[in-house]
């Protein structure tokens, strides 16, 4: 679900206690250095006190003045590092600290929201939807394809080799998928595999059940003081660097679930964003339920794993019940 006014002033506050944080860690640091190192402090003292002369200068028509300044600051700096690894520090320990030195812990580059952002606001969407528990248990150190034979076998192995080349190019090479199938046969399970590669990647990932998505950009049409949640829900299946679709075919058909998802389905194609769609639905019954456009655009912009077999779901619970 998009974030509150609430959740988005809590993010904000968290960036802005590690900006203090880091800063607070930065003096500590320089002091510690200074009274380790008392020469370290009156370079820096030399620095501030060179850059006023050479200012001035400047100021009184020296054109060389600004290269001169450049030159000792340059033979200064080395100084520093020279002194710093003598005395067994790393040379770049009084460097300026951040835990995202893209944003500088600002959670914005131009205007717009770092990846570091967009991926801590995925990460609280996750945990609403209590995804995060279920990557914990869905992921390929726990693929088991011990469940299949014969056919379904293949298929699944398939499946499982599309994956993992999913995931090998993913930010280099465009790709989507598309798993179909019968109830139960793994395709939500490699769906959440693929998320917990891309999340660990550092790329932000949304995910939703066909149902939950439907719900909310339904409630977002109707009342008008969702329209902003809306526009913000759209901004992000339009800019997620992967979004999941799960359970294709599970939502009630309203009148314009059609258009709304060849909508973000057109407008991630155009923007190149990687999109994973399962569903127990039949090709043919896709094609059915959402229209030849949507059923062209998904054949011509999607690889197709079908997966089949038993209910895997069942199955581990008949085995559960025996105990």
């Amino acid at each position: 679900m998009p974030l509150s006014n609430s959740q988005y002033d809590a993010m904000i506050r968290n960036y802005e206690e590690r900006q203090l944080h880091n800063r607070h860690l930065h003096t500590n640091r320089k002091e510690e250095v200074y009274r380790s190192i008392p020469e370290f402090e009156a370079i820096d003292n030399s620095i501030a006190s060179i850059s006023v002369q050479q200012g001035k200068k400047l100021i009184d028509g020296d054109e060389s003045a600004l290269s001169d300044l450049k030159l000792q600051l340059e033979e200064l700096s080395t100084q520093k590092q020279s002194l710093l690894a003598s005395h067994g520090y790393p040379t770049d320990y009084l460097e300026p600290i951040y835990h995202c030195s893209d944003c500088q812990d600002t959670g914005y580059i131009n205007n717009e929201k770092c990846h570091c952002f967009r991926q801590a606001i995925i990460t609280m969407l996750y945990a609403q939807s209590n995804i995060q528990e279920v990557l914990l248990k869905e992921n390929f150190s726990t693929l088991n394809s011990s469940y299949y034979e014969g056919d379904d076998l293949t298929r699944f192995q398939n499946a499982v080799k599309e994956c993992h080349e999913f995931v090998s190019v993913f930010g280099k090479d465009y790709r989507n998928l598309f798993f179909y199938g019968t109830v139960g046969t793994g395709k939500s399970f490699l769906s959440g595999c693929i998320a917990k590669e891309i999340i660990e990647a550092g790329h932000p990932v949304l995910y939703f059940s066909s149902v939950q998505l439907f719900d909310i950009l339904s409630a977002g049409t109707f009342d008008y003081k969702k329209k902003e949640d809306l526009y913000n829900l759209l901004d992000d299946l339009y800019n997620c660097d992967l979004l999941i679709i799960d359970d294709l075919g599970t939502e009630t058909l309203k009148a314009n679930v059609t258009s709304q998802l060849f909508s973000f389905l057109n407008e991630r194609h155009i923007r190149k964003k990687p999109t994973i769609i399962s569903t127990n639905l039949s090709l043919e019954e896709t094609r059915n339920r959402y229209s030849d456009r949507i059923f062209s655009r998904i054949m011509s912009h999607y690889h197709v794993c079908k997966l089949t077999g038993p209910d895997i779901r069942m199955y581990k619970k008949r085995l559960i019940n025996r105990k």
